[in-house]
């Protein structure tokens, strides 16, 4: 039996398969399949199901190449490597004679495969893949059986190729150390296991997974604390976590008599069924920062002495790349504990109900120029402000601070609205600070004879303050907006004022909860709307909480101040 697709994979568009596909592959005595100008696959015939222990929908629309093409080793071939689809692709006659092609049971096929242009009564050229298969049944590798020697240089180097590409393409540990397994497990072993010494100088075991019906699966219940590194230790993961080279290690009965570290890895052995490993150090730049262990338990072949080089190699580009990450969040952590330094206390006002958050950004330096503040004024007024800084590092964090300390001063001696005090910030700014341009909410919220609360603002260019009242209504405070501060126009500053309802809450945030490349900056601030006006009944803490998780885009690489206000219901 012959089948055929009657759908392509990537438009989702009918496309019918001539009559004379099934009739072409129906007469060869050979696996074949035939592919389309993408390289997926429109027709397979029955030998070639039978061969690959694959149904036909395993075969119908999938990429030929990512689907069956393999190394000796087992490992997805590279593209530049095909020689296969390079032919396809140019239209022209090709064979070969040492291929290997994956099974539906993960075990390896040795091939002999032609491939040729072939055009079909419609006219259309496609692609006929013809390949043969050996004799004999024990020349069929199993997935235990890939890798019974040693990486060829040409893959050796492509692997670590790859592992210098993937490691250094993040500054985040987690994520290095997830890379690192994926490139290591299957490939190379069937557990991987990577050990940290911490910064005080403890060893954590931060990662155990086995490679399994090709996904990574994480024991979560083997990771967690290990015990200290004993001094005089020859188990190999104790050498290596001292910064001596690779070594093989498997279970042995001495294992746990050995030290407590030793009872960690034989109980490690005993569940995972590890019967060979191989172990290295992960060494930075300075120090050792930990170890990987490959494991095998599924495949029956031991690590040899010609496997640890290639160990070696590949944990001393660890080393360097988790070496920079540390770095890299130790300087974040070091940016980011002096940015909320920077940020006040709110105060404590008879009345009102405040609560405040500052996320930092999830990439460059960790610090911006976002920031918020609320003081008391002189005559009983409570005075609120955001804005943002233009940049992302400590030179805006800098400003920052210069920014809010000349607000305070001139509001505090000044006793005059909130335009006018802008106005005088936004002239000295340019003269006593290093901000070039900034944007900024200013607004004092009084308490009337009659008890109610009235807030005025002045808006330099920042996203509008909400207002939200007690029964869940929603509405943005535009008034009151004018030009950002740095531009060096000198143009009245107009004020904003409302009444605030009793139990109402006041947001006060900055752009990065809104704003985001994927959608426009209305549908960032509607969105903001609709989800505060659910959270109404929430406190003010809780609510500043909510709002953050629910609106902040998940793509944003900017840092988010918000400031939260209630006024008390009577």
């Amino acid at each position: 039996m012959t089948h055929d697709a009657t759908r392509g994979p990537a438009d989702g568009v009918a496309r019918a398969v001539p009559a004379s596909l099934p009739s072409l592959l129906a007469s060869l005595d050979a696996g074949a399949y035939v592919v389309d100008a993408t390289g997926a696959v429109v027709a397979v015939n029955a030998r070639a199901e039978e061969l690959l222990g694959r149904p036909a929908g395993d075969f119908l629309g999938r990429d030929a190449h990512e689907l069956l093409h393999r190394s000796r080793y087992g490992a997805t071939l590279p593209l530049a490597q095909c020689g296969m689809r390079r032919a396809y692709m140019a239209g022209r006659t090709v064979q070969s004679e040492e291929e290997w092609f994956e099974r539906g049971d993960g075990s390896l096929l040795p091939v002999s495969w032609l491939v040729t242009p072939c055009r079909t009564d419609d006219g259309t050229v496609r692609t006929l893949v013809v390949f043969h298969a050996p004799h004999d049944p024990e020349e069929t590798r199993t997935p235990g059986d890939r890798f019974s020697s040693p990486l060829p240089e040409l893959e050796r180097l492509a692997l670590l190729a790859e592992t210098t590409t993937q490691l250094t393409a993040t500054l985040d540990v987690e994520q290095a150390l997830r890379r690192l397994v994926r490139l290591v497990a299957p490939q190379l072993a069937d557990w991987a296991v990577v050990d940290l010494v911490t910064e005080r100088g403890r060893v954590h075991r931060s990662t155990v997974v086995h490679a399994r019906d090709g996904d990574l699966v994480r024991r979560e219940d083997l990771e967690g604390p290990l015990p200290s590194v004993p001094e005089d230790s020859l188990l190999p993961l104790a050498r290596a976590l001292r910064g001596v080279s690779a070594a093989l290690a498997g279970p042995s009965p001495r294992l746990a008599s050995d030290s407590p570290l030793g009872a960690r890895q034989a109980r490690l052995f005993a569940e995972s069924g590890i019967h060979s490993a191989a172990v290295a150090p992960i060494r930075g730049v300075r120090e050792v920062l930990g170890a990987l262990t490959l494991g095998r338990s599924d495949r029956r072949e031991a690590f040899t002495p010609d496997d640890l080089p290639l160990l070696e190699d590949i944990c001393r580009r660890a080393g360097l790349a988790l070496d920079n990450a540390r770095l890299y969040e130790r300087q974040r952590t070091v940016a980011e504990t002096m940015q909320r330094h920077l940020l006040p206390q709110l105060p404590h006002v008879p009345g009102l109900e405040m609560s405040a958050r500052y996320l930092a950004a999830p990439d460059a330096s960790q610090v911006g120029g976002d920031w918020y503040d609320a003081f008391m004024l002189p005559d009983g007024a409570t005075a609120l402000a955001v804005g943002d800084v233009v940049g992302h590092d400590l030179d805006a964090a800098a400003g920052m601070a210069q920014l809010r300390n000349v607000l305070r001063a001139y509001a505090w001696a000044q006793q005059e609205p909130p335009n006018a005090i802008v106005s005088r910030l936004d002239q000295a700014a340019m003269h006593i600070t290093d901000v070039t341009m900034a944007t900024l909410l200013f607004a004092r919220l009084d308490r009337e004879d009659d008890g109610r609360w009235t807030l005025t603002w002045t808006n330099a260019g920042h996203p509008p303050p909400l207002l939200v009242t007690r029964d869940g209504e929603a509405r943005f405070l535009t008034g009151g907006h004018g030009m950002l501060l740095g531009t060096a126009l000198e143009r009245p500053r107009p004020d904003g004022q409302a009444e605030v309802p009793p139990g109402a809450t006041l947001l006060f945030y900055t752009d990065g909860l809104v704003e985001e490349p994927s959608r426009s900056l209305d549908d960032g601030l509607e969105l903001l709307r609709t989800h505060a006006a659910t959270l109404a009944e929430h406190p003010p803490a809780r609510f500043t909480d909510l709002v953050l998780e629910r609106t902040r885009p998940a793509g944003n690489d900017d840092d988010v101040a918000l400031l939260t206000v209630r006024v008390p219901v009577e």
